[in-house]
């Protein structure tokens, strides 16, 4: 028996590959299949199973694809409706696997057709929970993404209370739990940095399977302190649900070189996407106008799902050279689909065609200290809330970058504004969002709060009533 974490640090997702006697199952894969079919191929094994712990909102799941390439079959638990076809197993259904057994327990909550898998070893021993998004690491899944007109986010809590009281909490304290995801993911809000445990380790340490909470007293803890969802989290279950275009069809379609001229002439469409996924260094040196700046390094595909509002947007690409596939198909992971090009040769081919670049201006903290000693600033931080309520610079103005797309009508276009957040990434994203939105002088703050918390600017911890914009 094989059992593989394939963990994606951008998303902070868990797949898993299950093998046995040489038959395997896929649980909640990403949209590329090739990792997977190349992992089954060198083990000399095929793909039986394709598990959905349920309708993803985070991420588009591959297994639609990894269905039609290898013929395994896609299961869901009870009450999913895909609008494909698919096995949706009963409540304590077992899958043979090899000389293994996985049994689907069905744990409401998260979802209502939220499952869990319990690997049921050789021996016949409960050996592990993938446990998708009903428990996490240090957490449990947020109950607010399957609100419906008869079901509220508290009744969603009910019954995660039940599942967890009643088909996990029930397990034996040795069963190795493995989650959908880990810290960073905005499917939780206390999960761990680890991604997987025992059952018992958590029955200690995780606030939610507290032995002596009550119902009440776990649906006011798992529903206090939630913050919206990102806007592309429900149309991410719908393409679950309903299906969607092959990822094959996806990349051909992005990884069209395209020359200068013929980039340009495209970009000048108002309905396109200028998307420059260059580093957040390079990218204030020389840009093309109205580009928005989102550098694939780092946190990628949630800033694009963030702040992105139509997942038919068609995008033009701005990448390194050699990044170009990795960028279609990270955006493809969360359902933007539309990618049509990318600008081949990169910046050097868009100025050697004669075409003007942009340069963004940046100050170093200590510049803005000065600055601020001397002169009467406009300063946005546009880190989250809770991080600007832990500490910040007296007088800087709290701007999230989660919500710049409606705030940035508050200010003045005609006012220059200094834009930090915590390290230089998120401000950076700022900034090339408040000049697409006409507000041109803008200056980002390179190194960001860690950078100001070693100046002479005054922290605080207290939030003044006029510092939230």
């Amino acid at each position: 028996m094989k059992i593989e974490q394939l963990y994606t640090g951008c998303l902070a997702e868990a797949a898993y590959y299950i093998e046995s006697k040489g038959e395997v199952a896929i649980i909640d894969p990403l949209r590329e299949t090739t990792p997977y079919i190349e992992m089954a191929e060198k083990n000399g094994a095929k793909i039986k199973y394709v598990l959905e712990t349920h309708f993803h909102a985070d991420f588009v799941s591959g297994h639609l694809d990894l269905a039609k390439k290898t013929g395994a079959t896609i299961v869901y638990g009870p009450t999913a409706q895909p609008n494909f076809t698919a096995h949706v197993a009963k409540d304590g259904e077992e899958l043979p696997l090899g000389n293994i057994k996985i049994r689907v327990l069905h744990t409401p909550g998260h979802t209502m057709e939220s499952s869990s898998y319990l690997l049921i070893d050789e021996n016949g021993k409960e050996h592990a929970l993938f446990s998708g998004d009903t428990l996490f690491i240090g957490d449990v899944g947020r109950p607010d993404l399957a609100v419906k007109s008869d079901l509220s986010r508290e009744d969603l809590a009910g019954f995660l209370f039940e599942s967890l009281r009643n088909k996990i909490m029930t397990l034996p304290d040795d069963v190795i739990v493995y989650p959908n995801h880990g810290a960073g993911s905005a499917c939780g809000k206390n999960m761990s940095k680890e991604t997987w445990d025992t059952l018992g380790n958590q029955k200690k340490e995780n606030y939610a399977l507290r032995a002596d909470m009550t119902k009440a007293e776990f649906v006011k803890a798992v529903t206090t302190g939630l913050v919206a969802p990102p806007q592309y989290f429900p149309k991410n279950a719908v393409m679950n649900k309903m299906g969607y275009e092959s990822i094959d069809d996806v990349l051909q379609r992005g990884l069209k070189p395209l020359s200068a001229s013929e980039f340009k002439t495209i970009a000048d469409d108002p309905s396109t996407l200028l998307l420059d996924t260059r580093s957040k260094e390079d990218f204030p040196n020389e840009y093309i106008k109205g580009a928005l700046f989102i550098g694939v390094d780092e946190t990628f595909a949630p800033w694009v799902g963030a702040l992105i509002s139509d997942l038919k947007t068609p995008i033009l690409i701005v990448a390194d050279s050699g990044k170009e596939e990795e960028v279609v198909t990270r955006l493809a992971r969360v359902g933007y689909d539309n990618a049509i090009g990318f600008l081949n040769g990169g910046m050097q081919a868009w100025k050697s065609a004669g075409f003007k670049a942009e340069t963004m201006e940046e100050v170093v903290a200590n510049q803005l200290a000065t600055l601020f000693e001397t002169d009467s600033l406009h300063v946005l931080d546009v880190r989250k809330q809770s991080e600007y309520d832990s500490e910040h610079v007296v007088g800087f103005i709290n701007s999230p970058l989660d919500s710049i797309n409606m705030d940035y009508a508050k200010l003045d276009p005609n006012a220059k504004y200094y834009v930090h957040c915590a390290g230089g990434f998120r401000s950076v994203i700022a900034c090339s969002l408040l000049k697409r939105y006409g507000i041109n002088n803008v200056v980002n703050v390179k190194g960001g709060f860690k950078a100001i918390k070693n100046t002479s600017l005054p922290i605080s911890d207290f939030v003044e009533p006029s510092t939230m914009l």
